[in-house]
């Protein structure tokens, strides 16, 4: 399941895409236009800064902005930045699959079947495909 944090990025995203006139953007004009409380979102944009989905800056003029055109986002990459991994079993959540039972597991590929699915869905949508202009 994606949380409140995952979503609430995406359309973090989608707002400062949306809204972007070269300019950084307050984080309370992104909080009142998407009716989330700035205290949360505070937390989601430090994260987002973070993992450099975001840049910040402080002061009279400051805000955040994305660092990338929205058209280089994958909403992939914004979820597995806020989320972890979207891997919908443990055994598939890590790089290397060291399961005891991957061998005998009858239920292994229905698991890494949908796992991709995820994958791909997810990764291929671009912010910019979610932008209303």
């Amino acid at each position: 399941m994606i949380s409140t944090k995952g979503r609430y990025a995406i359309r973090v995203m989608i707002d400062l895409a949306e809204h972007d006139q070269g300019k950084y953007i307050p984080l309370k004009d992104i909080a009142a236009r998407q009716e989330i409380s700035k205290k949360y979102l505070e937390i989601i944009v430090k994260d987002m800064v973070a993992g450099g989905l975001l840049t910040g800056a402080s002061g009279k003029g400051g805000g955040y902005r994305l660092t990338r055109k929205p058209e280089d986002y994958s909403v992939g990459e914004i979820l597995e930045l806020m989320e972890g991994t979207l891997s919908p079993v443990a055994c598939l959540a890590e790089e290397v699959n060291d399961c005891p039972r991957k061998g005998a597991c009858k239920t292994l590929p229905l698991w890494t079947e949908f796992d991709q699915l995820v994958h791909d869905f997810f990764f291929s949508k671009k912010l910019s495909d979610l932008i209303t202009k």
